[in-house]
């Protein structure tokens, strides 16, 4: 495939993103508010393509990395730069995402040496149970089950977190894309397809695991953090919530695991699912949710993506 001719496409919707709040009345509709939750949810499950799509280590611990990102900019912001300057801190974003890899290292050495598959699964979401009951427990400097909150003195308008949303969400394809047509992405997909194999030809797997997985914490982190400084406050209950590790599931497998493009679709199809059924069917989104669960997992494994490749006559699409 011609990667470069899709450039100047790839460009022109970006800049069109990035019009849309300069648009009359935009700002103050629910499709800008959509916009923005499809952002987050782009650069969340982009980190879980890297680690689960590319490496094979299905991870239950996005939302315990999603919340170690917003409580990094919650405390920092309530501590550090309680003058003020807190808001849309570079530096503090930067921390967020680079707090959220390091515990996904911390974390990863000792699973990845010595689960895989399920069981691997398992612990992560053991992991982020643990995480939840700590930051419940940890007092001042967590703020217990009530969590932290900042001051809101700052916000004027959504923009910002569009326009950063928006930056952090090609920031997490376009890094995915880098990562797999690089060595790294190839030992990354040596591994999601034989690990004694990859191991036999000098791939060195529970580095590469621990870096896919560090990384796809990271990408989460920064999510995280945006997120933080939409609602002005974390929580135990609002940030470790499982919802932030199943979304990301959902759609990356429903756009397509493996894929570029397919989070980004994912996340277009399913946050516009959920956003509906929120409103027009509170009572019954749970069951919703975990009924799209199931009926992806069953009726499209392989995601929108291969499905429209294999219509079209064509073979399925590449994972890469």
């Amino acid at each position: 495939m011609n990667h470069a001719r899709w450039i100047p496409i790839a460009a022109a919707v970006v800049l069109a993103f990035a019009c849309v709040p300069f648009i009359p009345g935009t700002v103050d509709h629910y499709l800008f508010f959509y916009l923005f939750l499809v952002f987050v949810h782009i650069t969340l499950a982009q980190g879980w393509n890297l680690t689960a799509g590319y490496t094979g280590q299905i991870s239950l611990a996005q939302h315990a990395f999603f919340g170690v990102g917003g409580y990094t900019t919650a405390i920092i912001s309530t501590t550090v730069l309680a003058d003020g300057s807190f808001y849309f801190n570079p530096l503090t974003m930067l921390a967020s995402g680079v707090a959220a890899a390091l515990f996904a290292a911390l974390i990863g050495v000792p699973l990845l040496s010595k689960l895989a598959g399920d069981y691997f699964a398992l612990g992560t979401l053991g992991f982020g149970e643990i995480l939840r009951v700590a930051l419940i427990k940890g007092g001042s400097v967590t703020g217990g089950s009530f969590g932290i909150a900042m001051s809101s003195d700052p916000f004027e308008t959504l923009r910002p977190h569009y326009w950063v949303g928006l930056a952090f969400a090609v920031f997490a394809t376009l890094f995915v894309y880098l990562v797999i047509r690089s060595r790294v992405g190839l030992a990354l997909m040596a591994i999601r397809e034989d690990p004694l194999a990859a191991a036999a030809n000098g791939v060195r797997v529970l580095l590469y695991k621990v870096l896919a997985f560090a990384l796809g914490g990271f990408l989460a982190g920064l999510a995280g953090s945006l997120y933080a400084f939409y609602v002005f406050a974390v929580s135990p209950g609002g940030f470790l919530n499982l919802n932030w590790t199943l979304y990301p599931i959902l759609m990356t497998v429903m756009g397509g695991s493996g894929t570029v493009l397919g989070p980004v679709i994912g996340a277009f199809v399913m946050t516009a699912v959920f956003s509906a059924a929120n409103v027009w069917l509170p009572a019954a989104h749970p069951i919703l949710s975990g009924g799209l669960i199931v009926l992806v997992m069953l009726f499209m494994p392989n995601g929108i993506l291969r499905m429209v490749g294999a219509a079209r006559g064509k073979a399925p699409v590449a994972p890469n």
